[in-house]
């Protein structure tokens, strides 16, 4: 499936990509709100600036994905792999991140007000300037600096 497809569909009104192989598409700047794509295989792809409010990208493989600027907020990602995600300025207001993850990732300058971060890994990551006011820490693996 390549990134005309999931926005032909989307536009179609389907919203379930449920362990969709979507490995490298280019969905910068795609309006994908309250899309489910739980267990998608998402690795490298590009999502800059994507709007995935309220989606579900629960156990989603976004290991090395691009999603500067992204919009995240209320999203689901437990269980997500974000392993050298690039999440620069990413807006993750109220996130699931429950035991995602995000080891070696970039979250600086990411919103995480009132994100669930309870068991995620975020060994190696750059919390540079990041917000996690009211953030959920408990368990979390966090930067060794």
């Amino acid at each position: 499936m390549d990134a005309n497809d999931v926005l032909q569909r989307y536009a179609a009104g389907q919203r379930e990509f449920v362990k969709a192989e979507l490995r490298g598409v280019d969905l910068r700047w795609a309006n994908l709100r309250h899309i489910n794509l739980a267990e998608a295989k998402l690795e490298e792809a590009q999502l800059n600036r994507a709007k995935l409010a309220r989606s579900n990208l629960q156990g989603a493989d976004l290991s090395r994905a691009k999603l500067v600027r992204a919009e995240l907020v209320n999203a689901n990602l437990a269980a997500a792999n974000l392993h050298k995600a690039d999440l620069w300025a990413a807006d993750l207001w109220g996130a699931d991140l429950r035991s995602a993850n995000l080891s070696d990732s970039d979250l600086s300058e990411a919103n995480l007000q009132r994100a669930n971060l309870s068991g995620a890994n975020l060994s190696g990551a750059n919390l540079r300037m990041a917000d996690l006011r009211e953030a959920t820490l408990d368990g979390t693996i966090m930067p060794n600096r």
